[in-house]
């Protein structure tokens, strides 16, 4: 044991690494510092429009709060990791998809830093940055659908199967020998995140996609971007 991490018997018996509230602060002062970092190169790459407004940090820092109190919602959970939760992913989704690529990205590892700090529970550390700031990052490449036309769908769609791409991949490299025997690392991986992925992906999308419900949203959005 150390200032900032334990390993203890670890969540399934493997000896993971927990981080202790030490660490846990260190996290979060990191996750400051990196949010800030790159806003202040953004701006110096941006002659004219702020790389970030008050607006934004806004409604970015309430998505993700929202976001958590969502991810907390758990219709389903699976034994190691991952759950169907109440629209959680549909609120960075849709950040990405009013302020574009770059906030949206931003806002998706925000969030997965917040995940992670909220269950700090690790292998190593390329397993940490795969599954939080990453995964949960690719939920910001909807912003490339930014103002299309279904946008927010196909927005959430890519931005979920970027979740899922880097997920699967993290559960071939690193959890390989969970797989049964007999069964690809890469068909277990796959089947494993799909199997509480795909389920909330699919009820968020029959939701975004009822009238009144899009109609709000695209009100909540005039505001937003106005």
């Amino acid at each position: 044991m150390n200032n900032l991490w334990v390993t203890p018997e670890g969540a399934w018996g493997d000896g993971s690494v927990h981080l202790t509230p030490a660490g846990c602060i260190l996290v979060a002062v990191l996750i400051g510092l990196l949010l800030l970092a790159a806003a202040f190169i953004r701006q110096r790459h941006t002659a004219k429009k702020a790389a970030l407004t008050t607006k934004q940090l806004v409604f970015s820092a309430a998505a993700i709060a929202i976001a958590v109190v969502c991810s907390m919602i758990k219709l389903f959970e699976m034994p190691m990791g991952g759950s169907v939760t109440m629209f959680s992913m549909l609120f960075i989704v849709i950040i990405a998809y009013w302020y574009g690529s770059y906030v949206g990205i931003m806002t998706a590892i925000a969030y997965g830093l917040v995940q992670f700090v909220m269950e700090p529970i690790f292998y190593t550390l390329p397993q940490m940055l795969l599954d939080y700031p990453i995964a949960f990052g690719a939920l910001g490449l909807a912003g490339f659908f930014h103002n299309k036309k279904f946008g927010l769908q196909t927005g959430y769609v890519v931005g979920v199967l970027g979740r899922f791409v880097f997920s699967t991949l993290s559960g071939v490299v690193f959890f390989a020998s969970y797989a049964p025997a007999g069964m690809h690392p890469l068909v277990y991986s796959m089947g494993y995140q799909a199997s509480y992925l795909v389920p909330e992906a699919l009820v968020t999308l029959i939701l975004i996609s009822i009238k009144p419900v899009s109609s709000a949203l695209a009100r909540v959005k005039a505001q937003a971007v106005e």
